[in-house]
């Protein structure tokens, strides 16, 4: 759940107890203990929750707030603090719309064609597939991330340049509208959200493979530079698994990688971590549950099908049942508890085909294809109940 949801909660559990305060001011203590307030930004604490009469007035809720501020003054305590109020609600289970973003013309092969501004949004529920509003600009390899209900395309490349623009879609108005670029062009990255931040990993900038990293604040408008990786990494695949950012594989254009590193935003540093079975890149990633899954990819000699899943228990990589289809450029995203491997290339042809992957069963199951699409695209899913 992002800051704002957050901000959004505290205010209606105030506005709950306002209302009869005498019969249910003492269940602010539990409810605000059930609020993820360190992750509320500063200011909100300080100028809002800090200072509302109810609040102040009950010692266990000030004891809240302390250690809310805490998490952001001693940042070297955040490990010693309940993980349940400092980490993010997952939503992989809840009901998601997935969005297909961008990508290359159908008619397009693997290596050439002109870039796409075509979106289409999929309902898992319903099986079916629906056209939205195009982007006001063409991009192929593009980062997308969904943030407060709303999807970012983030760079790619435009069938002539690399691109370092970004662009927002409303789901509500079926609208885009341009917001702040990145520092660096890049294309072919990795884009991920983590306590409400955007981060983009690695990429192409039409030269070389990269390994810096950038992360946008929705608030503020504005990229941040970060710690860069310690490989420089295109068409890895990349997720948050357990409050961590997880880089898998990618290639800096001389070497494809099996290897894995983790950034603790924390601290802002990155930290080394088990390697997969198979070296991969333009292969997806994602997050279910306790596991981390990749799927697809190219190692070099082959496309690939087969898929691998991470326990942080066992530290380490197991196989899992392969994909029907052969998928390099493959987009993988979770929604309704099970995972969804989105278009990608076999080798031959560009696919507009869909897989979907129940983790209870150990199976694929082929879905509604694309309408519009063919090949690689930006994939996003937005939870149905923030729309």
């Amino acid at each position: 759940m992002s800051n704002l949801r957050n901000r959004s909660v505290f205010e209606a559990a105030l506005a709950w107890v306002r209302y009869d305060r005498e019969q249910r001011g003492p269940c602010l203590p539990e409810l605000l203990s059930n609020i993820r307030l360190p992750l509320c930004r500063p200011q909100f604490l300080s100028d809002r929750v800090q200072q509302d009469d109810l609040v102040r007035c009950c010692h266990k809720c000030r004891d809240l707030v302390d250690e809310a501020k805490d998490y952001h003054l001693m940042p070297e305590r955040r490990p010693h603090l309940p993980a349940f109020r400092t980490r993010p609600r997952c939503c992989t289970s809840i009901a998601g719309l997935i969005y297909a973003v961008g990508g290359l013309n159908s008619a397009a092969n693997f290596y050439a064609g002109d870039s796409l501004n075509v979106v289409e949004v999929f309902d898992p529920i319903a099986n079916r597939w629906e056209k939205c509003h195009p982007m006001t600009t063409a991009r192929s390899r593009v980062g997308v991330a969904v943030v407060n209900g709303l999807l970012y395309a983030i760079g790619g490349y435009d069938g002539q340049l690399r691109l370092s623009t970004v662009e927002v879609y409303n789901p509500e108005t079926d609208t885009w509208t341009r917001v702040g670029s990145m520092n660096s062009k890049r294309s072919a990255m990795g884009t991920v959200v983590l306590d409400g931040q955007i981060y983009v990993c690695g990429g192409y900038d039409g030269n070389s493979s990269l390994n810096s990293v950038e992360t946008y604040s929705p608030e503020t408008d504005k990229w941040t530079v970060v710690t860069p990786m310690s490989s420089n990494r295109s068409a890895a695949g990349v997720t948050v698994f357990e409050g961590r950012i997880h880089v898998s594989g990618g290639h800096d254009g001389l070497q494809i990688f099996n290897s894995v590193e983790h950034y603790n935003h924390h601290t802002a540093t990155w930290h080394p971590a088990a390697g997969m079975l198979n070296k991969r890149c333009r292969h997806g990633a994602a997050s279910l549950g306790s596991k981390m899954f990749v799927c697809g990819g190219y190692d070099g000699s082959g496309f690939l099908s087969i898929a691998e899943m991470y326990s942080s228990v066992a530290d380490q990589w197991c196989l899992i049942v392969p994909m029907h289809t052969r998928r390099s450029r493959v987009s993988l995203v979770a929604s309704c508890g099970r995972l969804y491997a989105v278009g990608g290339y076999d080798g031959q042809s560009n696919l507009s085909s869909v897989e979907m992957y129940d983790p209870e069963t150990d199976r694929w199951t082929f879905m509604a294809p694309m309408a519009c699409h063919e090949g690689g695209v930006g994939v996003g899913c937005i939870p149905l109940l923030t729309i």
